[in-house]
């Protein structure tokens, strides 16, 4: 828009204002007969979409100005305490050895005395249905919770540890950590064929 101001003499006491408008955008209907009827005579319709262009971006600017983006959550992790490592029951010890191809190994108690064999399984349902089955077997022969060492190998996918941890959140295991497989524990994997 632009404004010219025509200042008059003296004599003259008045002032001339002058606007001209420049359309940024136009909006024009179709010429097309419709229906028999002809629309001779009407001007063509103007709308200015400018200010509809700069209403969008203020709103599009505030909406991500003022959202908030997720936030990652993160799973509390107990750190061992310094000092000597204390004993372990074995008969409430579930080791859980992850292998490749989505395979886990799982045993109670020691390895060479196992107090359930290591049984291969899948995870999802397979795994979650051993550590719930185990943990409620170990309550109510001991009356205390089940200890859980998951030792993931070489092979193992990161995804199936993060499983495997939600599965133990799910069915409430009071204490698990994740240790480094030992050699025996990656025969038994080699011997299952999940290495």
């Amino acid at each position: 828009m632009r404004f010219k101001i025509i200042n008059g003499n003296a004599a003259d006491s008045f002032q001339l204002l002058t606007l001209n408008f420049e359309i940024m955008a136009e909006l024009n209907p179709s010429n097309r007969k419709s229906g028999g009827r002809r629309t001779s005579g009407k001007m063509p319709v103007r709308v200015d979409l400018t200010a509809m262009v700069d209403l969008a971006f203020l709103l599009i600017t505030f909406f991500m100005l003022t959202t908030s983006l997720t936030k990652p959550r993160v799973m509390p992790v107990a750190m061992p305490a310094d000092g000597r490592p204390g004993p372990v029951s074995e008969t409430r010890t579930m080791t859980i050895c992850l292998g490749k191809n989505n395979k886990v190994v799982w045993y109670l108690g020691l390895l060479n005395k196992p107090l359930i064999v290591p049984t291969q399984t899948g995870f999802g349902r397979g795994l979650a249905t051993a550590i719930s089955e185990t943990g409620k077997r170990i309550y109510r022969l001991s009356g205390q919770g089940m200890i859980v060492v998951l030792k993931p190998s070489d092979h193992s996918v990161y995804a199936n540890l993060v499983e495997t941890i939600d599965d133990l959140n799910n069915a409430q295991v009071p204490t698990y950590a994740i240790a480094k497989i030992s050699p025996d524990d990656v025969g038994l994997l080699k011997q299952k064929g999940i290495y």
